[in-house]
């Protein structure tokens, strides 16, 4: 997941990635449990994090993230897969530089 954390605008600072994650991480996992009728833990504690500073950067990451169900061997191309979105359908597409 990518994401642009927004500023609390009481507070004026940016929202933790904690605070962001928590909910998301909780009504996914009680969702999760019910359609599976389970109960128990879904996700990791921890999150990651990273600070991206350059368009090349984004680019790059959020193609990795895009192309991770074809590296799964779950579709043949990343567009195949249900659960994607993203606001750059061009990033399907995107082929970082090589090194």
């Amino acid at each position: 997941m990518a994401l642009t954390p927004l500023t609390n605008e009481y507070t004026r600072q940016t929202w933790a990635l904690a605070d962001i994650m928590g909910p998301m991480k909780g009504a996914s996992s009680h969702a999760v449990n019910k359609l599976l009728g389970r109960k128990g833990t879904v996700w990791q504690e921890e999150s990651f994090d990273r600070v991206l500073r350059s368009n090349e950067d984004v680019n790059e990451k959020l193609s990795y993230i895009l192309h991770n169900p074809v590296r799964a061997g779950l579709v043949k191309r990343a567009r195949e897969y249900p659960w994607l979105w993203t606001a750059s359908p061009t990033l399907f597409d995107y082929v970082p530089p090589q090194p």
